[in-house]
């Protein structure tokens, strides 16, 4: 993941859409799916989008969340993906991890006065027919390992066995058992004390590679892989995890739904007959570690997002190659493409043009197995780029749309799904 609504901006917008030709071509074909998913992160870890750095005063933080989902949802959005647990610390009142320094500005500092953000945030969304998308990054323990904020109490000073550093971040363990279960239980407190329509966890599980440094994971190697190759035995962490956090999920609350969004690539073709017609650096699966189809597969996973950030045309890794990739691999779940309109702020060429996110819009549309889209991240749409906040609800997002239904997860209680 990566960081980065005025009325003022409304008119020139729809000035300038009226203009360009190639986008005004596109929106007599848009079409208003009845089922279609559409989100936008909402990322806390560095403030990035919630709450503003050095916004403590709880009345402030409210205000500013409403604000973002009324932008949201008047942009057509219907669903919440907020970042509550971003480095082993909590967004809310938790029993085994401290009060996150993002929210606070010191970790272990409660909030003056004591709310709680995940109830809130929860209200807020589902009053705005809104689903809210508990959204935890699962191994990441010390964001900076010079600069956080650590209280005495943390994980990483009552267990430090089971962490590692690398890249001036301290992480979780993937191959220590009782690091995983801590992470289980911390899923399951949330699923069990609020109503969340959904867990999500990003593409952080192993972290990506520093060149010339290897993950400093050999004595955990040593002690639980069994004999297996290295690279085997990480998945089998990874996988471990994902099956441990799904059914803890379905024996707590079997509607709440698990997502992950992992990096745009699974694997390339030069790497694997299935993989995509792409030359990606990293891939999930050779990399991160991460299986993303085994997990679709075996329908551990509700729905995946992969984080295909890149324009149309990208050599490397295009979109339009790779909506087609995930779209005949999604094995009967749910795919929600992440689009990267961060890339907007960047000098990128590609960003600039207007109808780089409708092409990528209608693209997507043209997949049944495709179901909507996931945005990264709120405070991009604050500025409305490239007047896309107008085409989202003037065209594309105009008419409302419910959350795609997924007929093999049961219906909450009191509700039909």
């Amino acid at each position: 993941m990566k960081n980065l609504l005025s009325l003022a901006f409304l008119f020139p917008a729809l000035v300038s859409l009226a203009q360009d030709s190639t986008v005004r071509k596109s929106d007599t074909s848009v079409v208003n799916p009845r089922y279609e998913f559409r989100g936008v992160w909402i990322a806390s870890v560095d403030n990035i989008d919630w709450p503003a750095r050095g916004q403590y005063n709880v009345d402030s933080q409210k205000i500013d969340f409403r604000r973002q989902l009324d932008l949201h949802k008047a942009n057509g959005m219907n669903a919440a993906i907020v970042q509550i647990r971003p480095a082993a610390d909590a967004f809310y009142p938790s029993p085994y991890e401290p009060w996150s320094q993002w929210l606070t500005g010191q970790q272990g500092r409660a909030p003056l006065p004591l709310w709680d953000p995940v109830a809130f945030g929860i209200e807020e969304a589902h009053k705005r027919g809104m689903e809210y998308h508990a959204w935890l990054n699962p191994y990441r323990a010390t964001f900076n390992i010079a600069k956080s904020s650590i209280t005495p109490g943390h994980i990483t000073k009552q267990h430090p066995e089971w962490f590692l550093d690398y890249g001036g971040t301290r992480y979780f363990d993937p191959g220590n058992p009782d690091a995983q279960q801590w992470v289980v239980s911390v899923v399951t407190d949330i699923v069990g004390r609020y109503d969340v329509d959904a867990i999500h966890m990003d593409d952080y599980f192993y972290p990506y590679r520093i060149a010339g440094k290897e993950f400093p994971d050999s004595a955990s190697y040593r002690k639980y892989g069994k004999g297996m190759e290295k690279s085997a035995w990480r998945r089998s962490n990874t996988d471990s995890i994902i099956v441990k956090i799904a059914r803890a999920m379905k024996t707590t609350k079997p509607w709440v739904k698990f997502g992950i969004s992992p990096f745009g690539v699974w694997r390339n073709k030069s790497q694997d007959p299935d993989g995509s017609a792409t030359q990606a650096g990293q891939t999930n699966y050779d990399d991160l570690y991460a299986d993303i189809l085994l997990w679709l597969r075996k329908g551990w996973i509700d729905y995946v997002t992969p984080q295909l950030y890149w324009e149309i045309g990208f050599a490397r890794a295009d979109y339009t190659t790779l909506i087609d990739w995930w779209a005949t691999h999604a094995y009967g779940r749910h795919v929600y493409i992440g689009h990267g309109i961060y890339r907007y702020y960047e000098n990128n060429p590609a960003w600039k043009q207007k109808d780089q996110l409708p092409r990528q819009i209608e693209l997507l549309r043209k997949y049944p197995s495709i179901q909507g889209s996931i945005y990264f991240s709120s405070k991009s749409f604050e500025r409305n780029p490239n007047g896309w906040n107008d085409t989202l609800r003037l065209n594309y997002y105009r008419v409302p749309a419910e959350v795609p239904p997924m007929p093999w997860l049961p219906s909450r209680p009191g509700s039909e799904q």
